[in-house]
This record gives structure tokens, sequence and C-alpha cells, in this order.
């Protein structure tokens, strides 16, 4: 019996591994969808978020039944509920990713993002998918290293945020406020992605020792 409620909740894990995946791909899309102004791009992230739901969905519903008729307690119970939130993180992740593909449609034919600017925010997205990606395996492997390394690198995030912020309250921004609102929500999605990324981190963390993440790391 409790071998096969371990291997379930195994499969709990792989499952929001593959959320993950799901989550990386729409950030990659979303941005593409940003940077050339493409609006089919932009409706497949939209539309394909119903995926994501559903997947969190099958995760929870799994989650309640083992909560439900195994009992779990200490280790096994942390773990269920650490699972549980982990995919409400993940499937926010996939809501600011649908965020980022609705700028993109608004601007169309329009490309949401100057060009002096690009890099910036292409530099952002790139950090979020790494981040995304780095978690799928931290949850595979429940892996603490990398998730108390993930939680450090968040500060490359944060830098580009700022120089975000330099870019567009300079003194000669040339693209009004509409482009500015813009920059300023891009940078606010990307930067929360990075942020439920870490959080996914250290919930892993947790599960692993039963500590909290800043305990951890200070050993």
């Amino acid at each position: 019996m409790r071998e096969h409620f371990h291997e379930q909740l195994d499969s709990v894990f792989a499952d929001l591994a593959e959320i993950c995946h799901q989550v990386e791909k729409a950030v990659t899309l979303a941005t593409e969808a940003l940077m050339t102004g493409d609006a089919a791009i932009a409706e497949q992230v939209i539309s394909g978020d119903i995926e994501i739901d559903r997947a969190r969905e099958r995760v929870e519903e799994t989650a309640f039944s083992l909560l439900s008729l195994q009992q779990p307690v200490a280790g096994d119970l942390r773990t269920v509920v650490s699972a549980l939130r982990m995919v409400s993180e993940l499937e926010r992740m996939g809501d600011l990713s649908v965020h980022v593909a609705k700028i993109a449609r608004l601007r169309v034919p329009q490309v949401a993002v100057p060009v002096e600017i690009q890099p910036t925010i292409a530099r952002m997205a790139e950090v979020a998918e790494d981040m995304v990606r780095r978690v799928a395996q931290i949850i595979l492997g429940r892996d603490v290293e990398a998730a108390i390394s993930l939680g450090r690198d968040d500060e490359v995030m944060d830098q580009l945020r700022r120089k975000s912020f330099t870019q567009l309250l300079s003194e000669d921004w040339p693209h009004g406020v509409e482009a500015a609102v813009d920059i300023a929500l891009l940078g606010r999605y990307y930067e929360r992605i990075a942020d439920h990324a870490v959080s996914v981190a250290n919930r892993v963390v947790f599960v692993v020792t039963g500590h909290n993440p800043s305990a951890v790391r200070a050993e």
C-alpha cells in the first residue's frame, strides 16, 4: 500500500515537471510574439493556457485523493501539501506568459518593445525561460543544491528589472507613456515568473529537508 502511495507521489512530481515544460514553451512563444508582433503566436499562447489549467486540475485531483484516501503524515503530508502549492505557482507562471502575449497582441501590427530596449527584455525572457527549465529538473531530482543555486541566480533578473526602469525613466525616452507602461508591465511579468520559479524551488527544499530554505542556505 505504501509503495503504491509513493509511486503516486512520484507521478505527481513528474506531472509538475511536465507543467514546467509547458510553461517554458509558453514563455518562449509569448516572447516571440512580443518581439515579432505575430498575432497568431500570441493567440496560440493565450488559447493554450487552458492545457496548463487542466494539468493543474489533474495534479490537484490526485493530491486531494491522496490526502483523503491515504491520510499521509509527517514527510508524506509535507510532500502532498507542497505539491498543491507548487502547482498553483506553476499555473500562475502560465498566466503571466498569457499577459505577455496579450501585450504583444494589443500592439499588432506594431511591435510592443522599442528597438533599443529589446535586448533587455529579451534577456529577461531568456533568464525566465532558463529558470523554468531548471525548476523542472529540480522537481524531478528533488535537487536541493540546484534549488538553492536558483534562488541566488534570481539576482540577475532583479538587475535586469532595474535596468529596464532606468531606460524607460530616462529624460530622453522618446516612445511616450503607452510604451513605457508596456515595458513596466513586461518587466514585472518576467520578474514574477522568476519569483515563482524560486518559490517552487524553495518548496522542493522544504519537501526534501523539512526546513525553511533560508535555514538550509545558512548551514
